[in-house]
């Protein structure tokens, strides 16, 4: 098991499911949390408010299969079978009901996990990714998903492709090792085979958007109030299907994370120290 660290954060290789997932934890506490990884960036993403993050709550912050440096699996590619791997990742650090931190692509996993093994999650924060159907997207996502196939996009740079998403970043002084970290992340086909996961919106949020109403978690919605990838309609159309959700538009872009990191830092910590518990 390599170890090497960039900033706050300690990064790891462990093997769930057969795969090289890569990871960081925290100093363990009572409570615990699982960060999932955006696109097209890694868990590097929560460097801005690991520490804050970390301060009452003992968290686990992977990259997704195929996102980020860990290892890809093309069945894995869709929010609803990686709602099940992140089961199975609670399952391998021994998460017990553990919070979520699902920003971007991890929105509809783990809004899908919620779905699928009720009671085993604590609450979940998501927020900037495809939720609503009939879609409701911009920019590159748009086109990235409405795309005929991935053909025309294997013969482009796909650093170029991630640095050019990063431009989206309005605020942040994304550190250079962090950077690399993102691009390094899809160089080769693993930006385009990445692409798999929002190609397959138009039938998993068909299915997802009868679920919604049946989650039963708790569930914190972030937008970013001029994200013109995944416009904030997405998290007004959760907040009005599930049950349980509180939403907070943030003004900032897509990259809620890093350009609004103290909000964010502060919507997540406040939730986590009991304001899930009282969203009705």
């Amino acid at each position: 098991m390599s170890t090497w660290s960039n900033g706050s954060i300690q990064m790891r290789f462990r093997t769930i499911d057969g795969l090289s997932i890569r990871f960081a934890e925290s100093e363990h506490r009572d409570d615990h949390a699982l960060l999932l990884s955006p696109w097209p960036e890694s868990l590097l993403a929560f460097e801005p408010t690991w520490a804050r993050l970390a301060e009452d709550t003992h968290l686990v912050a992977v990259d997704l299969p195929g996102f980020g440096h860990s290892q890809r699996r093309d069945d894995l590619l869709s929010p609803r079978a990686m709602g099940r791997f992140l089961i199975r990742v609670a399952d391998a650090f021994e998460l017990d009901r553990p919070h979520v931190v699902g920003p971007d692509v991890g929105t509809g996993a783990s809004l899908f996990a919620a779905a699928l093994y009720p009671d085993r999650l604590r609450s979940l924060v998501v927020g900037s990714g495809g939720s609503a159907f009939p879609l409701q997207l911009g920019g590159l996502v748009k086109d990235w998903v409405e795309a005929p196939d991935l053909e025309s996009f294997r013969s482009a740079d796909p650093r170029q492709i991630v640095a050019g998403a990063l431009t989206d970043i309005e605020r942040y002084a994304l550190p250079d090792y962090v950077r690399e970290d993102y691009l390094s992340s899809y160089e080769g086909d693993r930006f385009v085979e990445s692409m798999r996961y929002v190609r397959t919106y138009p039938t998993d949020l068909s299915i997802l958007r009868d679920l919604l109403p049946e989650i039963q978690t708790p569930v914190q919605i972030i937008a970013g109030g001029r994200d013109a990838a995944v416009p904030p309609v997405n998290g007004e159309y959760l907040h009005a299907r599930l049950p349980k959700s509180k939403l907070d538009i943030v003004d900032a872009g897509h990259f809620t994370w890093e350009d609004a990191a103290d909000e964010y830092a502060a919507l997540v910590t406040s939730w986590w120290s009991g304001g899930y518990a009282t969203t009705v």
